[in-house]
């Protein structure tokens, strides 16, 4: 039985979490106001690449991109971490999810469900979040997914 730390629980779903990508552009990975942490947005990078690339409904199909968002909510775990520490993570309040879609895919909750269901194995209750889904024609790199959170922490 695990203490049920997100640390714990990040280990019982056998999740070891990534160095925190570099920002691809002139941003920070994340910015601190108060007790709100504000992610950048997150790619499903893996060992420093993408898994995939192109449009859901088209080159990936949405259940790969569910996955794909998954791993964009694992580096946005990653962020939290490196900003603030997991352990004083209080609620994650939103996430925002974006999916490169292919006309007429209107499947994007499905997508960012990945990312959604991730935050409610981690933290539980505090896991479960509002949150806005949102098709788009393209991401940067290609990327068929793309998730930022917005956390609130202890002081």
């Amino acid at each position: 039985m695990t203490d049920g730390s997100p640390a714990a629980r990040l280990a019982e779903l056998g999740i070891t979490l990534p160095a925190v990508p570099a920002p691809a552009g002139s941003y920070l990975p994340w910015s601190q106001s108060g007790n709100l942490v504000f992610t950048a947005g997150q790619l499903p990078f893996v060992d420093g690449a993408l898994p995939a690339t192109g449009r859901v409904g088209d080159e990936v199909a949405p259940e790969e991109a569910k996955e794909y968002a998954r791993l964009s909510a694992v580096n946005i775990l990653a962020v939290i971490d490196a900003a603030v520490g997991l352990d004083r993570v209080e609620k994650i309040v939103k996430l925002v999810g974006f999916v490169a879609s292919a006309p007429g895919f209107t499947g994007q909750p499905g997508v960012i469900n990945g990312a959604s269901d991730l935050m409610a194995e981690v933290f539980g209750e505090a896991g479960r979040h509002a949150r806005s889904a949102v098709g788009v024609a393209e991401l940067p790199l290609g990327s068929p997914v793309e998730v930022e959170a917005i956390v609130q922490v202890r002081g």
